[in-house]
Formats: C-alpha cells, sequence, structure tokens
C-alpha cells in the first residue's frame, strides 16, 4: 500500500499597505545605491584610461634613472623620477620608523595597561580626533615647529622634516588600526595566559600581539601606502618644486614623487602633461604593491592563528 503525500500548503501572509510602501523605498534606495555604485566605478575607470592611454608612451627606463636637471627638460618630456622616487622611499622610511613603534606602542598602551579613567578618555578621544585632522594641517605643525622652531641648524627643510611630519599624520591611524586588532583578540585567550601563570607583558608579548598582527600589519602598511601619496603636508613643510640631486641623506633637500607630478601638471606642454601621467601611473604601481604586501603579510600572520 503506497501512501500519496499531500503537497506542501502555501500560506499566503496578509500585507498591509504600511509594508507595501517600506519596500517600494527599500527597492527605490537599493537603485539609488547602485547607479551612485555604478557612476562612481564609471569616473573612476575614465580616469583610469585616460592616465594610462595619455602615459603609457612616457614609460620607459629613463623615468627611472633619469632626474630633473633643468625645466626645460621636463617641458620636453626628457627628465625622470628618479629623484622624486628615492625622495619619497626616503620620507617614508622615515616616517615608518617614527610612527610604527610609537603606534603599536601606544595602542598597547591604550588597549593593555591603561587604566579606565578620565585620562585614558581624554586620551583616546583625541587620537581619534586627531584621525581625521586635513593633512595641510599636519603640514603646518610641520613648518612652524620642525622647520621654523628648530631652524635650518637642525632639521630645516630636510628629509627628516619632512618624514616626521608625515609620521605624525598617520599615526593616529596605526594607533586606531592597532588597536582594534587587539581588541579583536578573544578574552579567552588572555585568561588562559594569565591562568598558566604568565605575567601582563608575557600575556601580550607572547599571546595577544601574535594574535593581532595580521590586523596591526594591514593598518600599518595602509597608513604607509597614505604617506606615499600625500603632498600638502611635505609641501607645507619644505619639499621643493625642483630639486636636480638625488637624496643621499636624511639631512638632504627633497623633492617626493607627488610634488613633481603637481609641478609637472601645472606646465603646458604635451610633453609635461605625458611626463605627469607616467608618473601618475610609477605612484599608482607603488601603492598597489604595498597593498598587495600588506594583503600577503595579513594571510600569513592569519594562518598561524590557532584558536
Amino acid at each position: 500500500m503506497t501512501s500519496i503525500s499531500a503537497p506542501p500548503v502555501r500560506i499566503a501572509l496578509p500585507t498591509s499597505p504600511q509594508l507595501q510602501r517600506r519596500k517600494t523605498i527599500g527597492a527605490i534606495w537599493q537603485a539609488v545605491f547602485i547607479a551612485a555604485t555604478v557612476f562612481a566605478a564609471l569616473v573612476l575607470g575614465t580616469l583610469l584610461v585616460r592616465i594610462f592611454v595619455q602615459g603609457v608612451g612616457a614609460l620607459d627606463t629613463d623615468l627611472f634613472t633619469q632626474r630633473f636637471i633643468s625645466n626645460a627638460a621636463i617641458e620636453r618630456g626628457e627628465a625622470g623620477y628618479l629623484t622624486g622616487i628615492v625622495s619619497s622611499l626616503w620620507l617614508v622610511l622615515i616616517a615608518a620608523l617614527f610612527s610604527i613603534p610609537v603606534g603599536i606602542g601606544a595602542a598597547i598602551y591604550l588597549e593593555e595597561y591603561a587604566p579606565d579613567n578620565w585620562f585614558t578618555r581624554v586620551v583616546q578621544i583625541n587620537v581619534s580626533n586627531l584621525s581625521g585632522v586635513p593633512s595641510v594641517v599636519y603640514g603646518l605643525l610641520g613648518l612652524g615647529v620642525l622647520v621654523s622652531f628648530f631652524g635650518n641648524d637642525f632639521l630645516g627643510r630636510s628629509l627628516w622634516a619632512g618624514g616626521i611630519t608625515l609620521g605624525l599624520l598617520i599615526l593616529p591611524v596605526i594607533i586606531i588600526a592597532s588597536q582594534e586588532a587587539l581588541r579583536a583578540v578573544p578574552l579567552s585567550l588572555r585568561q588562559g595566559a594569565f591562568a598558566l601563570g604568565a605575567t601582563p607583558w608575557q600575556v601580550t608579548w607572547h599571546h595577544v600581539l601574535p594574535a593581532a598582527m595580521s590586523g596591526v600589519l594591514t593598518g600599518t602598511i595602509l597608513s604607509i601606502s597614505r604617506a606615499l601619496g600625500e603632498t600638502a603636508p611635505v609641501l607645507v613643510a619644505g619639499a621643493a618644486l625642483f630639486v636636480s640631486n638625488v637624496p643621499t641623506s636624511p639631512g638632504a633637500t627633497y623633492s617626493p614623487l607627488p610634488i613633481q607630478v603637481f609641478d609637472a601638471l601645472g606646465r603646458p606642454q604635451a610633453e609635461a602633461k605625458e611626463f605627469a601621467a607616467a608618473g601618475i601611473i610609477v605612484m599608482m604601481t607603488l601603492l598597489i604593491a604595498l597593498n598587495l604586501i600588506a594583503i600577503i603579510l595579513r594571510e600569513r600572520a592569519s594562518r598561524r592563528v590557532r584558536w
């Protein structure tokens, strides 16, 4: 004897006019957001295609081996970005050496050791506010303190002043990113280490920090990539528009890659425009390389974490 199962009965839920109106409004806003995303992607794609078409003809080995010899060479498209690339690498190195230890150390103290009192809350609020300050304000700070106050005998308009200015710019971002990474580590990991007799520093150094390293590295490298593309702070803090010599020490004058691109964009000659577009391609390549390094380091660090 076979049994025949009855088909499932569909129950139609009653729909009110208010629910239908909400669905309609939600669909309209979804369409608006999709249109805004598509528009932004089209604008970005148009800019990238235009830059690539305009600058691909100027991409050659001379772009990385030649210097800004004269203004006429820039207008003829015969100059190179060697000075700008080396200056940018110097700035990123100085900024990283200054901001990474200070930023990670401040994040560890605020998240693991600082007591919950009014002073800690004031510091935390100021760190959050500093991350949203316009970059040109940091340039004015570098100009007023590092360049003018200390004078040419100490820092002056050198790579030291520009690198420390960029380090101050990315310092709040590194602190906040490191704090979020440390906060994501489960409390049970700390409690287990304390139960086995570990000291607070041993818990932080051997357990919490390795577990949060993927987030710390990601935030740090993304902050450094931001420093690589900044123009306003270093321009205000003393970077020169035209430097023919390649800097060989932190005390030398400098002209980073974004400023050299900015200088070439202000010239009316078509060769200068192509030269500037090629510099933008080089800068985007460096930024993409830093982002890829951040992704690789994050993946390698996350594989070592076993909860």
